[in-house]
């Protein structure tokens, strides 16, 4: 693909995002299925809650990743930068787009750069398992190095790939890929999804591997088989409309994968977390992180860093209240809560 298509497909993303149909109603994260317990009373104050964590090797104030969206057009570096500021501000960790744009054409780099506005943030890197099979170890090393990214995430898309009117066709040599980059990046390397989730298989197999740091990106949010449908015509257009729902809900997601890979690897919740509560409910079920993008991306398409800082700020409030209202001071006691499990979220428990 010619680096003009990547950056005009990348635009075209943005614009579906900010006001298309890129959320089908019919989706969701099953977290409607967890319920946290309230404590009547919880014995605390609002400021001695503790959010928080470590990730790649830096301390966050809150356990919240803004996760990788854009990059490679003028348009794709404002919002990076924006939301860079944002994660800087707060202490929480930031993660650009796919940088197969900056590959393509090295001049697209400044998409990507946030460093002058995020001096201290865990910044993440980010690259297609197919792209990185292309580039090779040194290449994806070399995209890390060029944005001084602390670590490294490498996505999985298979079904936006299958849909995407340009996108790959051959999936195989994937785990090789994987094995390699362990090598270079260690415990610095992500591998994540993409909104179709990763299941307790897969999560073993990459931990077998040597990955230490996985984000499930379930299905619920934004879905990018649909965002590739929206751009597609024809037989892509139709069959992608049937698969605008595939994947594994989030909440599924997060506690099979929890459950499968015992409690060492870090895992990062991403896929349709909306509020401070959805972020509260993964963060109980087994995440050391929760991820969103969508809600801040919009707040800061119709208000700027302002409107973003806005939405941040509900979403910040809404977890520190989920504290208190279950009695836990830090995120290690909120785990430890009862919790209850009801409907389709345990059915897909059960199976996974």
């Amino acid at each position: 693909m010619g680096e003009e298509a990547t950056a005009k497909r990348k635009d075209a993303h943005l614009d579906l995002c900010a006001t298309g149909d890129v959320e089908p109603a019919e989706n969701t994260t099953l977290l409607e299925c967890v319920r946290l317990v309230h404590c009547a009373m919880p014995e605390m104050a609002v400021e001695e809650v503790d959010l928080s964590t470590e990730f790649l090797g830096k301390k966050l104030r809150y356990p919240l990743l803004i996760t990788g969206m854009t990059g490679g057009t003028e348009r794709a570096g404002v919002v990076n930068r924006d939301m860079a500021t944002l994660a800087e501000r707060h202490g929480l960790a930031f993660g650009v787009g796919s940088q197969r744009a900056m590959a393509e054409n090295p001049q697209a780099a400044d998409s990507y750069v946030v460093r002058q506005v995020a001096p201290t943030v865990p910044l993440l890197g980010n690259i297609g398992l197919y792209q990185a099979v292309e580039l090779g170890v040194d290449g994806v090393q070399r995209l890390a190095e060029a944005i001084n990214a602390d670590g490294m995430a490498l996505h999985l898309n298979a079904g936006q790939e299958l849909t995407q009117p340009e996108g790959d066709r051959d999936f195989r040599g994937g785990y090789k890929v994987v094995e390699g980059l362990v090598r270079v990046f260690g415990s610095r390397l992500l591998v994540k999804e993409t909104g179709c989730g990763i299941g307790p298989e897969v999560a073993r197999r990459l931990v077998d591997l040597g990955v230490r740091n996985l984000d499930v990106s379930g299905l619920g949010g934004t879905s990018w088989v649909r965002v590739e449908q929206l751009r597609a015509s024809g037989v892509q257009a139709q069959v992608g409309a049937e698969f605008s729902s595939w994947g594994i809900p989030t909440a599924a997601a997060i506690a099979s994968v929890r459950r499968a890979v015992g409690p060492e690897p870090r895992l990062v919740a991403s896929g349709g977390l909306r509020t401070g509560l959805d972020a509260a409910k993964v963060l109980a079920l087994g995440a050391d992180v929760a991820g969103m993008a969508l809600p801040l991306f919009r707040a800061q398409q119709t208000g700027g860093l302002e409107g973003a800082e806005q939405a941040l700020a509900i979403i910040l409030s809404g977890l520190r209240q989920a504290l208190v209202l279950t009695g836990s001071k830090s995120c290690e006691e909120l785990r430890r809560k009862p919790r209850v499990i009801m409907g389709q979220l345990k059915d897909w428990l059960e199976a996974l």
